[in-house]
């Protein structure tokens, strides 16, 4: 009884440490303080001191009341209200209030006594008129328990394994109180449950918390390792104890069996005391110079955890490790391919690849380094590689985050461009008749300037509305062609080196208003250049730099106009509103991009060819299905090869 009251304060202690604010977890510490004082009742009564010991004892349906509370506590949530549950919650008040009265007048009609046993200490029953304390203890026990059944009913996952352990557990408890009423019910029986009382509240909060608190594990795991042991040195002494006299060893048979195993238990308790320090001296002596522990792996992965790409992830990998080993370490990432078995040199390199089962790490140069230096460069690596799956994770997150705003910020685009379209074109109309009766050079004037805002109008509902392709075989030169005889060269001539054969899966008109975008932007700013030319190339190639799998064809649209300024070269030169052309709507670009993305390809600028500004695009030869609303294709990309192909 000492002992239970010992573990009830002691844990009691621990929930309301661990509580922070927690209702069930404080009505659960609650609960513990009370079997605790219930149970020093009776450790007063044998010792003597009955009266108080009574008063003690006859306060027990405070037990129950606190566990009701727990229950009502654990079982209610915040996402889903029980219109009982919350019912139960608001009588909490006047259920306390109803076991203190109850307490009380058990104290005023005298509802407990004492009897001597046989070694003439006093032991706690209930007299007639503490029937009702009994019976009102067992009713609050039984609501507590209904409440938690109804929780088990209604919820999932971990709280309704911890709501069926704590059934279990209860089983346990009522088996134990048994042994509490023999005397009440004239039973001579000693009462063995009680020896197992301690276990009761311990089980108890593991089943509490073993699914809220993660770190109570470690300790059950190695609470019940101690317990086995002990068990298996209890076992071994009694067998030690039945042979070692028929083996001649007599002294040690008149040892009594108590003295055995209380040294065996003083030699496992000095064992585990002096394991820790022991194994860090040791550690030390097989590998020198390596100095691991948690503070040192949780500022490893701290500091891993701040990269927010792949080079600053290199950059801590490489400070991390040079730092704890004092020598300079070449961290890089790749494929298994690239990174051989050896390596020449006394450099140091860590070597990082991805593979179809995960990311895995190689050490290069490491053949002279101490075992300490070695082993703690195999942690880092297996540290390092798990942080490399962790950015790759995030990153792919933070893309597709990205491409959801993208297309979020294009419907948003896409209804402001219909409105200002009908807005904007009413008023335009009127201005432009308006300008009939204008002088001409004021009505050139006006209507140059009214043709730029419709242009604009019309590429910013290009640019922000749905992108729906309809696929065909398209020849590419053909295509090229009709663009060409469409826009106003002004003078620029042209030079079309495109292979007649050369044919590929697209949307015909879209493409064609890629070209256009592309040839006018370029005419731009050749106009009134003496010697303006443009060159469109393109060729089919079975492997790109551009990534794509599957044949492409590689489209060139040369120009020798001005260089594109160096602030818009990179990928601004597509965003939308950029430009440096004079009455340009800076939609142009954008547009091509959003129509080649939309095939699949590639669109950049070129100024490292023989001419001052290239475009080139990059089309896959094929395309799969029909391509959704929005450019977001159905990838899934096919080869048929033909003949001309």
């Amino acid at each position: 009884m000492l002992v239970s009251s010992v573990c009830g304060c002691l844990v009691a202690t621990w929930l309301l440490w661990r509580a922070r604010k927690q209702g069930d977890l404080q009505a659960l510490a609650s609960f513990a303080i009370m079997m605790a004082i219930w149970c020093f009742g009776h450790v007063l009564l044998f010792h003597g001191y009955e009266q108080a010991g009574i008063y003690i004892i006859l306060a027990n349906p405070l037990m129950p009341t606190f566990f009701l509370h727990f229950a009502i506590c654990f079982v209610s949530s915040d996402a889903e209200k029980e219109p009982m549950l919350d019912h139960l919650h608001r009588a909490v008040p006047w259920i306390y209030a109803t076991s203190v009265a109850v307490v009380l007048q058990s104290w005023w009609v005298g509802a407990g006594d004492t009897i001597n046993t046989l070694d003439t200490r006093s032991v706690f029953i209930f007299t007639d008129a503490g029937s009702w304390n009994l019976a009102y203890t067992v009713l609050i026990g039984i609501l507590a328990h209904g409440v938690l059944l109804f929780g088990w009913r209604r919820h999932s996952g971990n709280k309704k394994r911890s709501i069926l352990a704590m059934f279990g557990v209860g089983a346990w408890g009522l088996l134990l109180a048994t042994s509490f009423v023999f005397p009440s019910f004239g039973i001579s029986w000693f009462p063995y449950p009680m020896l197992l009382l301690p276990t009761y509240l311990l089980l108890l909060v593991y089943a509490v918390v073993r699914y809220k608190i993660l770190s109570v594990n470690a300790f059950a795991n190695r609470a019940l390792l101690w317990v086995a042991m002990m068990l298996v040195i209890l076992c071994l002494i009694a067998v030690i104890s039945v042979i070692s006299g028929r083996v001649g060893l007599q002294a040690l048979a008149d040892v009594p069996s108590w003295q055995l195993w209380l040294y065996s238990l003083l030699m496992l308790v000095t064992s585990a005391l002096i394991y820790q320090p022991l194994n860090r001296l040791i550690s030390r002596i097989i590998y020198p110079g390596a100095v691991l522990n948690e503070a040192v792996l949780d500022t490893w992965s701290s500091q891993l955890k701040e990269a927010q790409d792949w080079q600053q992830l290199i950059a801590i990998g490489e400070r991390s490790l040079s730092s704890q080993i004092r020598q300079d370490v070449d961290i890089k990432l790749g494929t298994v391919e690239e990174h051989p078995k050896s390596r020449e040199g006394q450099e140091l390199a860590l070597r990082v690849f991805r593979s179809g089962t995960g990311w895995h790490f190689l050490l290069l140069g490491w053949e002279d380094a101490s075992p300490g230096m070695r082993l703690t460069a195999e942690v880092f690596g297996s540290l390092f590689s798990t942080s490399c799956g962790l950015l790759e994770h995030s990153l792919a997150l933070a893309a597709t985050e990205r491409k959801r705003l993208d297309e979020q910020h294009l419907v948003e685009l896409g209804s402001l461009s219909a409105a200002m379209a009908h807005e904007l074109r009413n008023p335009l109309n009127i201005i432009a008749m308006a300008a009939y009766d204008t002088p001409p050079e004021t009505r050139q004037h006006i209507q140059t300037q009214l043709q730029r805002a419709d242009r604009l109008v019309s590429d910013m509902l290009v640019y922000s509305g749905s992108l729906e392709l309809q696929i065909s075989t398209a020849p590419l030169k053909t295509l090229i062609a009709s663009v060409l005889a469409q826009v106003q060269l002004e003078g620029v001539s042209y030079e079309l080196d495109v292979d007649e054969a050369i044919e590929l899966e697209a949307d015909p008109q879209r493409l064609q208003q890629a070209f256009i975008n592309l040839i006018d932007n370029a005419v731009a700013f050749l106009r009134g250049q003496p010697d303006g030319k443009l060159l469109i190339e393109a060729q089919v190639k079975t492997k790109t730099d551009a990534g794509i799998e599957g044949p492409a064809v590689v489209i060139q649209v040369h120009n020798n106009g001005p260089e594109i300024d160096k602030s818009l070269q990179g990928d601004s030169l597509f965003q939308p509103f950029v430009t440096k052309r004079a009455g340009g709507t800076g939609l142009g670009l954008a547009i091509v991009r959003r129509i080649v993305d939309a095939h699949g390809g590639i669109i950049q600028c070129h100024t490292d060819t023989a001419w001052p500004v290239t475009f080139q695009l990059t089309l896959p030869l094929f395309q799969s299905d029909r391509l959704i609303p929005g450019g977001i294709r159905s990838v899934k990309n096919h080869i048929q090869g033909t003949g001309k192909h």
